[in-house]
């Protein structure tokens, strides 16, 4: 098995381990829910104003949908697991390799909402409740990869998306992949490349995304710990809806 394959299904047995994790515990699986909901609000708070923009909230939207929200994505993810020998050899490599920063961003982000989640200490997640389980993980480092693959996966987009050719081997290869089960898959390349295509143009709205995270992740790992109660007094936090 390719390099690449095996990269790809042992990010998916990531995911699946933290799957199996909520599962054994439904007081986690609720917080890990109750937190992807309010990191989804906190991604439409701080891009409040690039989802109004005509030119760059399509893609907003995109990376709200498809990166920031609260949906079960495990039956595509089962499904894609049987098949990733396949998507190599189907997809072109520069394709393969986005897949592949795709399936890294989704295993990363799905154990930070974990390691997250256990440390809520209160049921309704707000700003100071998130920020304290934030602050709790001492993950800086991954937060800054989970930041970094995010605009990976943004600027190989807006590559392909340029490529006319690549955009086409995707289009002609709409038919084969749903019937091998990657349907989802194709769904989300393709509105990613069309979504990006339309933008003419990422590197402003990247640029706007790195910044604020960047911005954020600094202002929740190195404020002053936040007791129960205590107010954000970081004016950055006040990106947390």
């Amino acid at each position: 098995m390719r390099a690449d394959a095996k990269s790809i299904l042992t990010h998916l047995r990531t995911v699946e381990a933290e799957r199996a994790r909520r599962l054994a515990s439904g007081e986690l699986a609720a917080r890990v829910q109750s937190l992807k909901r309010y990191q989804q609000q906190r991604f439409a708070h701080t891009y409040a104003d690039l989802l109004d923009s005509p030119r760059y909230g399509p893609a907003a939207q995109f990376f709200l949908d498809e990166l920031y929200g609260p949906r079960d994505f495990s039956e595509r993810d089962a499904q894609f697991a049987r098949v990733v020998p396949m998507v190599v050899r189907l997809f072109p490599h520069d394709i393969v390799e986005t897949v592949s920063t795709l399936a890294e961003l989704h295993a990363l982000s799905e154990t930070l909402d974990s390691e997250t989640a256990v440390r809520l200490d209160a049921p309704e997640v707000d700003a100071a409740v998130y920020a304290r389980a934030w602050q709790a993980t001492g993950r800086a480092d991954d937060r800054e990869r989970q930041i970094a693959l995010t605009l990976d996966i943004g600027r190989s987009l807006d590559r392909l998306a340029a490529n006319p050719l690549v955009r086409h081997s995707l289009h002609m290869m709409r038919t084969a992949a749903r019937a091998a089960g990657l349907g989802s898959l194709q769904h989300f390349l393709e509105t990613g490349f069309d979504t990006f295509k339309a933008m003419r143009g990422a590197q402003n709205f990247l640029a706007t995304i790195g910044a604020r995270e960047r911005a954020l992740a600094a202002a929740l790992f190195n404020a002053a710990p936040l007791t129960a109660g205590g107010h954000l007094g970081d004016t950055t936090l006040g990106q947390l809806p």
